[in-house]
């Protein structure tokens, strides 16, 4: 099951771009809750605690128990959605999606390749085509990652999705033939040498 991180929120009254610039200015990141059983909430959130956060996650789709400073409980959600600078890389905004303990999620998780491949070994190429998969689960189920074990691949031969080995509670509407990664054989570079004829090369010279 996926780690579920505790944050604290403050609503925010302030919008607009300037505001929103300002709130940056003071370590601050806005963001916006919402979901099936409540409205809409624009909050705001430490910048280092909420980039800690995502720094120690292997993926931004992460569950959090948000504490708003006038709700009388922590507020279970799925991070959906994190904006970037495009030029720093620095978070501009982010989105929660509310939900409940029962309620089936959609997320997305990463595939993470382990084991000592023996086509690796045998000189093949390991070919990682499909690095994330979408999946569907309960909260609960929620995985941080999904291992994909390459060991018994050969060269030449493939791993699909019907072959991956999903936690308990996880599905993914993927289709079942699709590659997730495959061994392919090392490519060979075929080198031509040319002979000149000295002969030749005489002849042409004046």
């Amino acid at each position: 099951m996926a780690t579920t991180h505790a944050l604290s929120a403050h609503t925010r009254k302030r919008s607009g771009s300037g505001a929103l610039t300002s709130l940056r200015a003071e370590g601050l990141i806005p963001g916006v809750v919402y979901g099936k059983d409540q409205p809409s909430t624009n909050i705001r959130l430490n910048r280092k605690t909420l980039e800690t956060v995502l720094h120690h996650s292997v993926s931004e789709h992460i569950l959090v128990q948000l504490t708003l400073d006038d709700a009388p409980a922590p507020t279970l959600a799925l991070i959906k959605d994190v904006q970037h600078n495009p030029l720093n890389g620095n978070v501009l905004h982010v989105d929660f999606h509310a939900i409940r303990e029962t309620e089936v999620i959609h997320s997305i998780v990463p595939l993470e390749l382990t084991g000592e491949c023996v086509g690796a070994k045998a000189g093949g190429l390991v070919e990682h085509l499909v690095h994330s998969l979408h999946i569907t689960c309960l909260p609960k189920d929620l995985p941080d990652q999904i291992h994909v074990d390459t060991t018994s691949l050969e060269i030449g031969s493939a791993l699909h999705t019907k072959e991956l080995t999903l936690p308990a509670g996880v599905t993914t509407n993927l289709g079942p033939n699709v590659v997730i990664v495959l061994v392919a054989a090392p490519r060979v570079v075929e080198v031509v040498a040319v002979v000149v004829d000295p002969k030749a090369k005489k002849k042409g010279k004046k």
